[in-house]
């Protein structure tokens, strides 16, 4: 067994810079910025290219293969298509046998786990980076987390279809769909008895952000949500019967209002334009925001009616997106650190369970939210165990070895959460002589990504090859060429790769 031990604030220091400190930026590194913060990283295809490429040519790019509506992804089984038309026909989950219930169950945990997967083989594998990028921003935005697989299904789809759209359609979408109404207890709100979760999180975090509206604004929105539900079959049902007709003052404006009135209300206001603007910026730029840079941003996407796709052309073709400040600053989350893997070295995963145990353990389990806040990122992505975990995956993949990750925490509640809950923060790797370990069986295709290093002469490899994997620092050769198989430039190549992605500068982009 081998275990890892490091302090939190140790980690910090090893994967950042000074502050004063801005290292030169090629024209490559501007374009595998852009590549990491529009898409999930170079794909070993596109790395030649990136030299010599312009922002432009390169944006155009991302944009003509976002630009078609993304293909549903439907993973439901026949026998659950089955079960949940007899849950249709029942009209009640109490009517269904137990066995029918049991079965629901387990096929709607299948469900949702090989909606992950195939959702992660689009990130990987799929042509449109810049519209899966999106999506998986606006899936932490509207955190959801719902164990009815056709629901989950139904929201992916909300999300993928509008990622580069209108946010006001979005943002009705969502709020209309029965994952989010069901998170967020909207099938309670009713006149009688006003259920506030949902209006006070479409606020909160969808829209203007927290101390920008008043308990008495929440109050009366709630109102105004009453009798927004939905049917068994995930449909948007307005139940008038439920609902509040009566006056009601939100936001200094007052008037019979109902759910879509509100949504526009918040449209209107500068703040919501600001809010999003502002959480796209950290996102995609930089967790400190440049004021001058976020106004103007916020500015354009309120007058441009929150034309999203305008935003982010004004993000990744302005000249300060590529400022050095903002490069190589961002800690890569989970999912954005195994998909990138998988990109640049054209890895397959014969064992699929591999993926949802690397998320599980290190705590980004796609739609299993910690909360209806979604993931935090930034340094919490990062704590003494799992940073080693990080550490030791690529070598782990390499070597196609068995391994058993163990966090002590597995609870269905704490999905995100388990690894900062830790009281130790120690994290056993178990080699395959435990009983439980799986193999990762994964195949990397190394000769098109040895290709970009066939001109390269062997004094200059290193540098060549941290120029592809690192985004700010340079690197310690000493150190490679003492892991390094010396033996032939192919066992070089690789294993210099493998060395540079388990070392603390791979995890920022």
């Amino acid at each position: 067994m081998l275990k890892f031990y490091i302090k939190p604030f140790v980690l910090i220091s090893v994967i950042s810079l000074p502050n004063n400190v801005f290292m030169p930026v090629s024209n490559q590194v501007r374009n595998q910025h852009l590549l990491w913060r529009a898409g999930f990283g170079p794909s070993a295809e596109s790395i030649h290219e990136l030299a010599n490429a312009s922002q432009v040519e390169i944006f155009k790019r991302l944009l003509k293969f976002s630009s078609k509506n993304p293909e549903y992804i439907d993973v439901a089984h026949n026998a659950f298509d089955g079960l949940f038309k007899g849950l249709q026909d029942a009209g009640r989950i109490e009517n269904l046998s137990k066995e029918q219930k049991q079965a629901l169950r387990k096929q709607s945990r299948e469900g949702i786990r090989n909606l992950n997967i195939s959702w992660i083989e689009e990130m990987v594998n799929g042509q449109a980076q810049f519209l899966e990028k999106m999506a998986f921003f606006w899936h932490g935005h509207f955190a959801c987390r719902n164990f009815n697989m056709y629901f989950q299904q139904g929201l992916l789809d909300i999300i993928r279809k509008n990622a580069l759209g209108n946010f006001g359609e979005l943002l009705r979408q969502v709020s209309k769909s029965a994952a989010m109404l069901a998170f967020l207890n909207n099938q309670q709100n009713r006149k009688q008895h006003p259920n506030e979760n949902f209006a006070r999180e479409v606020m909160e975090l969808f829209t203007m952000g927290r101390g920008n509206y008043t308990e008495e604004d929440i109050r009366e929105a709630a109102r105004a949500f009453t009798g927004w539900g939905f049917t068994i079959g995930g449909e948007f049902f307005f139940r008038k019967q439920f609902h509040d007709n009566g006056i009601k003052t939100v936001l200094g404006r007052s008037g019979n209002f109902d759910g879509d009135d509100i949504l526009g209300i918040l449209l209107e206001h500068r703040q919501t334009a600001r809010f999003i603007a502002g959480k796209i910026y950290r996102y995609f730029v930089n967790e400190e925001a440049d004021e001058a840079n976020l106004n103007w941003i916020s500015d354009r996407f309120y007058n441009s009616n929150y034309d999203v796709r305008e935003l982010m052309k004004d993000i990744f073709t302005s000249d300060w997106f590529y400022d050095p400040r903002n490069i190589g600053t961002r800690i890569k989350s989970e999912v954005e650190l195994l998909v990138g893997m998988r990109r640049i070295l054209s890895m397959e995963l014969a064992n699929e369970e591999m993926q949802l145990m690397f998320q599980k353990v290190l705590g980004q389990i796609l739609f299993y939210p910690p909360n209806v806040a979604g993931w935090p990122g930034g340094k919490n992505w990062i704590d003494g165990s799992s940073l080693m975990v990080r550490l030791r995956i690529p070598g782990l993949i390499s070597e196609n070895d068995e391994f058993n990750l163990k966090p002590k925490t597995d609870d269905d509640q704490q999905m995100g959460q388990m690894m900062k809950e830790q009281n130790d923060p120690e994290l056993s790797i178990t080699r395959a002589s435990n009983t439980g370990s799986q193999r990762i069986e994964a195949t990397l295709e190394w000769d098109v990504y040895l290709q970009n290093f066939s001109g390269v002469e062997k004094k200059d490899l290193i540098r060549s090859i941290a120029g592809v994997l690192f985004q700010k620092t340079e690197v310690e050769e000493g150190i490679i060429m003492k892991y390094a198989d010396l033996n032939d430039r192919e066992a070089f190549i690789k294993t210099a790769t493998i060395k540079m992605m388990s070392m603390p500068e791979y995890q920022l982009c």
